[in-house]
């Protein structure tokens, strides 16, 4: 048993919604199932455009999860004031381009460090707990730190995407060796993107990991075998 905690993204459950613009399924509902499957943390990106979270759920989901809520978001002012506004238990940081269908790679949080540094101030003025999703990359690493960031969450799409077991291998090690870095800096370290029910364990596996945020392929099975079975079988994979 590898004792991570899992966060469970439900975003997906919104897109099936807004595909058709009904109000079923409801992610409030999806989040709920999680967490008496034994989830530790909801999972939600509020997109600029609004393509699968709303407003509305949110701030359902700020008065009924009864674990933790994390809210993914870009960091621009629309964003910060929501935050600050609902006050979600911790805040991750994401890049954010209206043309991707998800989120393609890390925030570059080194190059845009005095801009992030005033977010980051800003959110935990006002309670939030803030976490970077970055690359395992040593110098993101540092920037976040710097900024003030309680937290990273690794960007795992490159391991999760590799075509062949030497590639994967390499992206593993890079990864097991942010998370050993992130520690020694004093940040706690979670991990996500992509992650799956094949893919998953070697991540669960690396101590320094304290959490795993999972979204899509809960998501994808829950479909076929129901959510709170298929976050059960996560959990007996992480967990």
């Amino acid at each position: 048993m590898y004792g991570k905690r899992l966060g469970v993204n439900v975003d997906h459950v919104a897109t099936i919604r807004q595909s058709r613009d009904t109000l079923y399924p409801d992610p409030v509902f999806a989040a709920m199932l999680a967490e008496r499957a034994g989830a530790h943390q909801i999972t939600i990106h509020l997109r600029e455009d609004r393509r699968h979270i709303q407003d509305r759920d949110l701030d359902i989901l700020r008065d009924t999860v009864q674990t933790a809520l994390n809210l993914e978001m870009a960091a621009s002012p629309e964003m910060v004031e929501i935050a600050v506004q609902v006050r979600p238990d911790r805040v991750t940081l994401v890049p954010e381009k209206r043309e991707e269908r998800t989120t393609e790679g890390g925030l570059d949080v080194a190059r845009e460090r005095k801009r992030l540094k005033e977010v980051v101030a800003e959110l935990r003025k006002a309670g939030i707990a803030v976490s970077m999703f970055i690359e395992p990359d040593p110098l993101q690493l540092e920037a976040s730190k710097a900024v003030g960031a309680d937290a990273v969450e690794l960007h795992t799409g490159r391991y999760c995407e590799a075509t062949t077991r030497e590639e994967a291998e390499r992206h593993l090690e890079s990864i097991r060796r942010a998370a050993a870095h992130g520690v020694e800096l004093g940040l706690e370290v979670a991990a996500g993107h992509g992650l799956d029910f094949t893919n998953v364990e070697p991540i669960a596996a690396i101590e320094e990991i304290s959490e795993l945020n999972i979204g899509h392929s809960i998501i994808a099975r829950a479909i076929l075998r129901g959510m709170e079975e298929s976050v059960q079988e996560m959990l007996d994979l992480v967990y």
